[in-house]
């Protein structure tokens, strides 16, 4: 299906919300802003399913970096990163294996970073053996008791600026008889960014800065997905992802936060499976259409492509939507007038 009627599938309202037209548009543009470079991670960005075999060592090494960055609507921001992109790595172990992991912090960095992360059974999740100053490394291990999605995140003072900024991720620990099989994966994560300017205030250009009067009453003014803070299609979404009819689809989600919760939903599709708060190993809810996630936390949906059109990713308190927090599930293949058939009207809607 060729690209501009992939996008006459999002919602007309929207359309009319954003003062665009879309019908005949190209796909979002994922360029950065006056030749910046983008620090938001392309949510296909991950590991395929581990093969099965007898528990394993994995050594893995992680660099907090501090990066200026596009944040997706022409400003610019001071990421403090995992590696150079928002989220970090989809790092995926099985239960029973053990991690090695090295923590580095980048010579040019100004601040001490560290990392904790929830799939870890030890004090402060490797905090406390990872705080680490710029240009010196820690390394710790951990063996992976309990199959999950887990958040890792920042953990130095002050912690709730540290994830805020871009210092969170989701690492998987697999069962030990592994994942039903699927067509696609996809990682997603929700954060918040909090600046002295009003969203879509400032030039593009301008260097945001950030607020922590705002941090402390919780009033964000960007809600990203991603690390991305433009409106698709307004400003252009990195996140974009593709599919194709008759394909199931498997969604990581996760909120680095540090503050919100999410209310996770794809518009104009309902989750066949969620595995909730993101265990593996109870029985999946189904027939979902929104599923909670707190911050700190993750869950993983899955769900079989019936019909073409684009698929908003949203958080459905939907005021976030106009804060930055949005992705399109972009989806190509023979229409499918038995599961829907409609003409585009102009008006309300999302």
């Amino acid at each position: 299906m060729p690209k501009q009627k992939i996008l006459t599938g999002i919602l007309p309202g929207l359309v009319s919300v954003l003062g665009v037209a879309l019908a005949g548009a190209a796909l979002p543009s994922v360029a950065a802003e006056g030749g910046l470079v983008t620090i938001s991670r392309d949510a296909a960005d991950l590991p395929g399913p581990l093969a099965k075999g007898a528990p394993k060592t994995h050594k893995i090494t992680i660099e907090a970096k501090e990066i200026t960055a596009d944040l997706g609507d022409g400003t610019k921001y001071n990421f403090w990163t995992f590696d150079g992109k928002v989220p970090g790595r989809f790092l995926r172990v099985r239960e029973g294996d053990t991690v090695e992991l090295t923590f580095k912090n980048a010579p040019d960095s100004k601040l001490m970073h560290s990392i904790d992360l929830h799939a870890v059974t030890g004090p402060g999740g490797g905090a406390v053996a990872t705080q680490t100053a710029p240009g010196q490394s820690k390394t710790f291990s951990f063996k992976a008791l309990n199959p999950g999605v887990y958040v890792y995140h920042c953990a130095t003072h002050l912690i709730h600026q540290h994830i805020s900024n871009g210092m969170y991720g989701l690492i998987m620990v697999e069962p030990k008889n592994g994942m039903k099989k699927v067509d696609r994966e996809f990682y997603v994560m929700q954060g918040e960014l909090y600046t002295v300017e009003k969203i879509r205030s400032a030039p593009k250009g301008t260097l945001l800065t950030h607020s922590p009067d705002k941090m402390a009453a919780e009033q964000a003014e960007y809600v990203v997905f991603n690390g991305h803070g433009g409106v698709a299609p307004l400003d252009g979404s990195s996140l974009t992802m593709k599919a194709k009819v008759g394909e199931t689809v498997r969604i990581y989600w996760g909120v680095g936060g540090p503050n919100y919760t999410s209310a996770f939903h794809v518009i104009g599709e309902i989750f066949d499976r969620v595995y909730n708060q993101a265990s593996l190993t109870a029985p999946a809810l189904t027939d979902v259409q929104t599923t909670v996630v707190p911050p700190g936390g993750a869950t993983v949906v899955e769900f079989k492509l019936d019909v073409p059109g684009a698929y908003l990713l949203v958080d459905h308190a939907l005021t976030r939507l106009y804060k930055g927090g949005l992705g399109i599930l972009a989806v190509e293949g023979p229409a499918n007038p038995a599961v829907f058939k409609a003409e585009q009207t102009s008006g309300g809607g999302h």
